[in-house]
């Protein structure tokens, strides 16, 4: 029987879905390690992403440097801090956060820049004449007309860091990376293809969510 059909199995078998090792714990496990990433890296990019593209300044600069950032490898710098790191040991979930979060700060930093930077000077120049503050103008009318564009920024992020999520099991953490990890621990080869299938199906998912999103924000008028 081949590799595929074995990793079929281990996917069709109720059994290997339940407790708390099962594959819907530790989708589960995955998706919060993702989500308290992306939230982390919200707090930081958002504010910096807004006002860097409203101010227009040293934008294309902050938008190379995010992109450089995205080179960092994961998996040393994950080792690396839960080594250096006093409570890293103990504590696992804070070194794999601040590496997750270092991996999802550039793709939303980009997309955020970006998207206000996409629109056009005249049309805040226009909103300014008409008697538009600051506030105003990048709150109705910029993040309006970039929101799209935000939110693929936002896209790409998710992503992203769901797929570099199954890192965190080096250290001894959950999530679908455990199947990985602990497949190739056993020589266990349909293990570890049906942990990188779920991991892929749910990537797929939650990048057909945010495009969906990402198409209702589009503005109206828009072929791109």
């Amino acid at each position: 029987m081949n590799q595929f059909a074995l990793a079929w199995e281990f996917l069709a078998d109720p059994a290997n879905w339940s407790g708390a090792g099962g594959i819907a714990q530790r989708i589960q496990d995955h998706l919060l390690y993702t989500c308290l990433a992306v939230g982390a890296a919200l707090l930081i990019a958002l504010p910096l992403g807004l006002w860097v593209g409203h101010t227009r300044k040293a934008a294309d600069s902050v938008i190379a440097t995010a992109g450089a950032l995205r080179a960092l490898p994961s998996l040393g710098l994950l080792t690396w801090l839960t080594v250096e790191l006093s409570f890293g040991v103990r504590l696992p979930l804070i070194p794999a956060t601040i590496v997750l979060v270092i991996l999802a700060v550039p793709p939303l930093l980009a997309g955020f820049v970006s998207g206000i930077v996409s629109v056009p000077q005249s049309v805040t120049d226009s909103a300014r004449a008409a008697g538009y503050s600051e506030r105003q103008i990048l709150l109705e009318v910029e993040l309006p007309l970039a929101a799209s564009t935000m939110v693929g920024g936002l896209r790409s992020c998710v992503v992203q860091v769901l797929a570099t999520a199954t890192v965190v099991a080096y250290i001894g953490l959950s999530g679908l990376g455990r199947y990985l990890i602990d497949g190739l621990a056993l020589q266990d080869y349909p293990q570890m293809l049906a942990g990188a299938l779920l991991v892929t199906a749910l990537a797929l998912v939650v990048d057909l969510a945010l495009a969906g999103l990402q198409r209702q924000l589009r503005p109206r008028g828009s072929t791109s």
